[in-house]
């Protein structure tokens, strides 16, 4: 399979190149790079043969299947419609859209076409969510509570290179939302409450530096979730899952019981790379004709609850 991945020399676009050169029969045929970058240098530096800063002019290339958007995040939803017209299969990072509106678009953009839309939603495919999930899908646990936090240390327009940012990002529409769809995914049922607090906006940033949520499942479990820009100290996503069999905090691709106990996760997947984890449920799908996991369709109540969040911050 002949792919494209956009926003290739990014710090998401490399994470994407990285895995997928652990995948047998995907090639690189094109990469899209944007301002500042010396795309056509990066692409000759690992051999791809075609490089633009024109995401067109890549989805007018016969050879390209399918395309892998990490492109900054406001052009997200446009950039995967475009895909999707142009006849091209499309992963789009996460979030797929900023706004509930671009993702109802994008998900009729796939229903229209037929193809492959998947989104970037990681943690579904992390191993120690993996684990908790098999758990669960067998019954051997219940999900009562979910306790996440998110902290990072950004008071600069900065990516996760540490490099100088072209746009600005967002605790709700994207660091929410991993947590917000993977609460979802896990006590299985729809939200039926959600509610949550904002502090000041960055006065040049324009964006809250911290944010509390709280959901509740129609299966009775609840999940808090506390957000920051403001932390100065280790930073990341972590999670403690509360059962009625079993308390379980996961730390990235790591896993302990409650009394830190570490589970041994060897065989649940087939890598313990994410990134990766996610490139191949997305090739997969298209060889195989069906629908991923984590389609934009299946990710479509995280937006529509990240809409119901920002309507409670009083913002438009």
């Amino acid at each position: 399979m002949k792919i494209c991945v956009a926003g290739a020399a990014g710090a998401f676009g490399m994470k994407h190149l990285e895995a997928i050169s652990n995948i047998d029969g995907i090639e690189v045929v094109s990469v899209v790079g944007g301002d500042p970058d010396d795309i056509e240098g990066f692409a000759k530096e690992r051999g791809i043969p075609h490089a633009t800063k024109d995401l067109n002019e890549s989805l007018a290339r016969d050879d390209v299947e399918a395309v892998i958007l990490a492109t900054p995040t406001p052009v997200h939803a446009a950039q995967a419609i475009e895909c999707l017209e142009a006849g091209k299969h499309v992963l789009v990072e996460i979030p797929m859209a900023d706004s509930l509106a671009d993702s109802i678009k994008l998900v009729e953009a796939q229903k229209r076409t037929g193809l492959v839309a998947m989104a970037g939603h990681v943690r579904r495919f992390n191993p120690s969510h993996q684990w908790i999930h098999n758990k669960i899908q067998a019954g051997e646990i219940k999900l009562q509570q979910m306790d996440a936090q998110t902290y990072f240390f950004r008071r600069k327009n900065i990516n996760a290179k540490g490099e100088p940012r072209t746009w600005t990002d967002h605790l709700l529409w994207h660091h929410a939302c991993h947590t917000v769809d993977l609460f979802q995914y896990q006590a299985g049922g729809d939200i039926t409450d959600a509610y949550g607090l904002q502090g000041p906006t960055h006065s040049d940033l324009g964006i809250a530096m911290d944010m509390s949520i709280g959901l509740k499942a129609s299966t009775g479990a609840v999940c808090t979730l506390s957000l920051s820009f403001n932390n100065d100290g280790p930073f990341g996503t972590f999670f403690r899952y509360i059962c009625d069999n079993g308390t379980y905090i996961a730390r990235y691709d790591d896993l302990y019981d409650g009394n830190e106990n570490q589970i041994d996760l060897s065989g649940v997947t087939a890598s313990n790379n994410g990134i990766e984890l996610i490139d191949r449920e997305f090739f997969s799908a298209i060889v195989e004709g069906r629908e991923p996991n984590a389609s934009v369709a299946k990710c479509l109540p995280a937006m529509e609850t990240l809409d119901r969040l920002e309507k409670s911050f009083g913002v438009n």
